[in-house]
């Protein structure tokens, strides 16, 4: 059946002469979706839902190119790390921008009002670390005009920090922010101030595991301008490129299990369930991961 689907593919393709990969891909992902009859709450996003999502998560810099490409929900729950390559997106903090951010979509079950421009009735008491993972970019620059530090919030423009990233990124951390916010290493009251309130923004859980991850052997800061490359082939690999491993879901920006998802949902103890491990950036253990979504072909 699988052989059949990738066979109409092709030939669908070559008939079309479509020659973007990403509108390749599109186009066998909704074959895959209808020969299967599995139905994604992904699929209901269109592209332009996606630029929108683009400003809410702090990267509208890529606008042109996920328009071009097409990019909908459903291929955003499916984007690798090529396709973000392909999208002219290298930055290694983007990246895992991309990732935090699909994997909210994940948790609110990709419902598109899930992240939070402004700031509602909590504003005027402590958020929970789950209210702050659905903030936008828009609602950090407001939570830093609140704690007084009005003048470096628009510094965040473009730079793909949202309360995602913020509060699901093990690496991110103050001192991350405030290189991101231009705050020069002299200022070290101004630095102080922004690690209270980050530290405070971010809960007391997050803030352990963040220091515990600072305090790990060979532990490296998160990069500001590290950039990822495309994996390079050895001669040995040239062979297993038309056939895959049937668990090979290594290239998945955030290939997240329904459970993990739901567990999260549901208040799971560690800030990081269900997170940590499914990106190459941050690969732990990738024997154990599992297939997501449809195969690759």
């Amino acid at each position: 059946m699988v052989t059949d689907i990738q066979s109409c593919v092709i030939c669908v393709l070559q008939e079309l002469g479509m020659k973007h990969p990403l509108h390749r891909k599109k186009l066998q992902l909704a074959l895959h979706s209808f020969s299967t009859k599995l139905g994604e709450k992904s699929a209901d996003l269109d592209y332009v839902w996606v630029t929108r999502w683009l400003d809410d998560i702090g990267l509208p810099q890529y606008k042109d190119q996920f328009h071009e490409g097409r990019v909908d929900g459903r291929m955003l729950q499916y984007l690798t790390v090529n396709d973000l390559l392909i999208l002219k997106v290298s930055s290694q903090l983007h990246h895992l921008s991309i990732k935090s951010a699909i994997h909210v979509l994940h948790v609110n079950k990709f419902n598109p009002n899930c992240l939070k421009r402004r700031p509602g009735d909590e504003a005027h008491i402590q958020s929970t670390p789950s209210e702050v993972m659905q903030w936008s970019n828009h609602r950090v620059m407001e939570w830093l005009r609140s704690v007084d530090l009005a003048e470096y919030a628009p510094n965040l423009r473009g730079s793909g920090v949202h309360g995602g990233l913020i509060i699901l990124e093990p690496r991110f951390n103050s001192d991350t922010l405030a290189m991101l916010l231009n705050i020069p290493p002299q200022k070290t009251l101004l630095r102080r101030h922004l690690a209270t309130n980050f530290a405070s923004l971010v809960g007391a859980q997050a803030q352990q595991e963040k220091q515990e991850y600072v305090e790990s052997a060979g532990y490296t800061p998160l990069s500001t301008t590290a950039k990822v490359r495309p994996k390079k082939l050895g001669f040995s690999n040239f062979g297993h490129l038309r056939k895959k491993r049937p668990d090979d879901s290594t290239d998945y920006i955030c290939p997240l299990e329904a459970a993990q998802a739901q567990a999260l949902l549901n208040g799971a103890q560690r800030p990081y369930t269900g997170f940590r491990g499914l990106s190459p950036i941050l690969d732990r253990d990738p024997e154990k991961r599992e297939q997501v979504g449809p195969p690759h072909g």
